[in-house]
């Protein structure tokens, strides 16, 4: 009998905490990415919850932490933010005392105010906390422009405020590219490198690459996340494991485009010539980049430059640049210049320096007050070189230009997950469950977005890191999209394994997404590949989000889908950097790389013969189109020939965008990154190269591969003369 009614308190627990959990937004079940739906473990539901802060042990416990969920609405006038479309009505519930009187209005961007209307009472009143509350139902009316406005509600004289943003029906960027068809050009920019380089790719290089394709006939270039890395080395090799996502990477800077650079005393020119002079050499090896002794040889010969007298226009420019970027910025300086003096494990940052508003914080500010200075002058040259980037790809005839990266997630311990500790989760990073091609699961070791403390914050942090990255862009890529909608929740400790899916208000994320865009001319990618619930597509779709399609991952039940399938609103490419570059995947270099790492869950030989079926699926469909010759490839010639097909078949697909890697057509063959890896393989390390060696940008117009490839799209999207 005892043994009865343990499991059966065990079992009412069990509901009580998946009843907790589903009401938190977290998944108590999930589909893999073999159509099988698994249970989540109960273990796993308490370590989400405890991340998001929510008391889960026992019964009693349980119920309380029910009963508080249901309650919360109703403790607050307004909700912490409201998200609505432009065009459509939004109907916003407001919690009063029982019978008082309440008036609602909109504070618009512009400073006008609208009145919203009552429609009506909701349900009974609920005795909250000992006050018996009522729910009155108002709705912001239709007409208000585009934009972040300030909603008010007065309750008989206790006032309430809330943001409320309006953002597009649809993405604008998007109908304006309806009807043509752009290719371009995906790169890692640090691995294309020229003379000039300091031994990692740059921002000049960025604008020489742009300015090369585009007189090619590229509508975009596509590079990788430029986020801020460590202040000083060592810094991070994966741009998609950032400190900051809302700043850049002063590695990527070019000290001789900084003006002042024209101004240093011989000494100082002397000493810049003989730092760069050590790493252009660095730039002909096609041995492992090495981002340590790049950026401890430009930090060095930054801070000569950063000495020299700026004139009065570039003074002001700088202050402007500086008040523009705010309290955040500010913030930013001040983590970088913290960092450089105190090592990751210090003490002082679970102390004195956990977050930008302590004393001790405050104090460093006037204390380091020139390092600060320093850190914020960096950003200003990364903004200037940007804009010249960006500049330079729309002169040299881009209609899109520059296309930004924008990762998942940042690093523990970086500036982000210092300065935004309190819109981030803790006890749990981000990654995903397993699936075909990462067959053991993936942890990013990122904290996720806390969903509730970002929505109470008015998502503000969000918005400037998006307002930022889109300052001098022409498009953003979203790496994981589907992260905007759920996230994988892995409790520390944990394997990927045993994670679970937490949701977003996609709807407002999306949609300051697509606002932001829009407000800055630019159009949206998202990286929607993996497992997902099959109506997200179409919401992003009828949002103006471009999708992606890669060659590879593109069939239904029936085998590979013809390009006339694919999507039209798409970013369709053959290769991603997360698969070898196309010469290397057709000779099964992927496989061989994980069956040497350990990934793999079936016999090599398997796994080979899987990936050989796979592989000759799609260019069967190839040959049928006439596109390669009947046989199989054999020799570099072949491969090559091969390449250009697999490019060619899809531009045979309506997809408006259409991406060539730079590593097909120079001719790479090594793999820029293995998923599920950390140290066990060098990525995001190896320099463009091709069958010859080193491929520099210098040499690039002139390079016979790169002008086949190219030729090979921009002839098959715009035949003729």
């Amino acid at each position: 009998m005892a043994d009865a009614t343990h499991h059966e308190n065990e079992t009412i627990e069990d509901q009580l905490l998946r009843e907790l959990a589903a009401a938190h937004g977290i998944g108590t079940t999930y589909r893999g990415w073999d159509g099988v739906e698994r249970a989540v473990s109960g273990s796993t539901l308490h370590g989400v919850l405890a991340a998001l802060g929510v008391p889960a042990h026992g019964p009693d416990e349980l119920q309380r932490s029910l009963g508080e969920t249901r309650l919360a609405p109703w403790r607050r006038i307004l909700p912490p933010v409201v998200v609505g479309r432009e065009g459509q009505e939004v109907h916003v519930d407001v919690h009063v005392p029982y019978g008082s009187p309440v008036s609602v209005w909109i504070m618009a961007e512009d400073g006008s105010r609208h009145d919203a209307a009552r429609r009506d009472n909701g349900d009974g009143p609920v005795d909250v906390d000992g006050v018996l509350t009522g729910r009155a139902v108002f709705t912001v009316p239709d007409h208000l422009p585009l934009g972040w406005h300030t909603l008010v509600a007065d309750a008989d004289g206790a006032t309430a405020e809330c943001p409320l943003v309006v953002t597009p029906q649809r993405l604008r960027t998007t109908g304006l590219l309806a009807g043509r068809r752009n290719w371009g050009l995906t790169a890692q920019l640090y691995s294309v490198r020229s003379s000039r380089s300091w031994g990692i790719g740059d921002f000049a290089d960025l604008a020489d690459l742009a300015t090369i394709s585009g007189r090619e006939g590229a509508g975009f270039l596509l590079v990788n996340p430029l986020h801020a890395a460590e202040p000083r080395p060592p810094v991070e090799n994966s741009p998609y494991l950032p400190t900051t996502r809302r700043f850049f990477n002063p590695l990527y800077l070019r000290v001789e485009e900084i003006p002042e650079y024209g101004y240093l005393d011989a000494a100082g020119l002397a000493e810049v010539e003989r730092h760069a002079g050590r790493l252009h050499t660095a730039n002909r090896s096609a041995g492992l980049l090495d981002r340590n002794a790049s950026y401890d040889a430009k930090l060095a010969a930054l801070e000569l430059v950063f000495k020299v007298r700026r004139s009065a226009a570039r003074t002001r420019q700088f202050a402007d640049f500086c008040a523009d970027q705010g309290q955040g910025l500010d913030d930013f300086a001040l983590w970088c210049a913290l960092a450089e003096r105190l090592a990751p494990s210090a003490p002082e940052w679970a102390g004195e320096a956990a977050e930008p508003g302590t004393p001790y914080c405050a104090e460093q500010r006037v204390l380091l007050a020139g390092r600060i200075e320093f850190h914020r002058w960096l950003q200003w040259n990364c903004d200037q070189q940007l804009e010249a980037a960006q500049r330079a790809a729309r002169q040299a005839g881009m209609e899109i230009g520059v296309i930004h990266d924008l990762a998942v997630g940042v690093k523990l311990g970086g500036a982000d997950a210092w300065k935004l500790d309190g819109v981030l989760a803790r006890g749990v990073t981000v990654g995903a469950p397993p699936d075909m091609f990462n067959q053991q699961g993936q942890n990013w070791t990122q904290p996720p977005w806390h969903p509730g403390r970002l929505a109470e914050s008015g998502y503000a942090a969000y918005r400037d890191m998006l307002r930022t990255v889109l300052r001098h862009a022409g498009g953003i890529r979203v790496d994981h999209i589907l992260g905007l909608f759920r996230l994988w929740w892995i409790p520390a400790g944990a394997g990927p394994e045993d994670g679970t899916y937490v949701y977003y208000d996609h709807e407002a994320l999306i949609g300051i997404l697509a606002l932001e865009a829009q407000r800055a001319g630019a159009i949206v990618i998202g990286e929607d590949l993996g497992v997902f619930e099959p109506w997200v597509r179409d919401y992003l779709a009828e949002r103006g989000i471009f999708g992606t399609s890669i060659l590879w991952f593109e069939h239904d039940a029936g085998g590979p889908i013809p390009p006339e399938r694919y999507r039209q609103q798409c970013l369709t490419s053959v290769n991603t950097h997360d698969l070898p570059p196309t010469a290397g995947y057709l000779a099964g270099e992927h496989v061989t790389l994980r069956e040497s790492l350990g990934l793999l869950q079936r016999p090599v030989e398997e796994e080979r013969a899987a990936a050989a079926a796979e592989q000759e699926a799609v260019l069967a469909l190839v040959r049928q189109r006439g596109l390669l010759p009947a046989g199989s490839p054999d020799g570099r010639t072949d491969v090559q020939a091969t390449v250009g097909a697999l490019y060619a078949f899809t531009a045979l697909s309506p997809s408006s965008l259409l991406g060539v890697a730079l590593v097909d057509a120079v001719g790479e063959t090594r793999t820029q990154n293995q998923p599920g890896t950390s140290t066990e393989y060098p990525n995001w390390c190896i320099p463009l190269a091709g069958p010859n060696g080193t491929v520099l940008i210098d040499g690039l117009a002139a390079d016979p591969g790169f002008h086949s490839l190219v030729g090979t799209v921009r002839n098959a999207l715009h035949p003729g003369p």
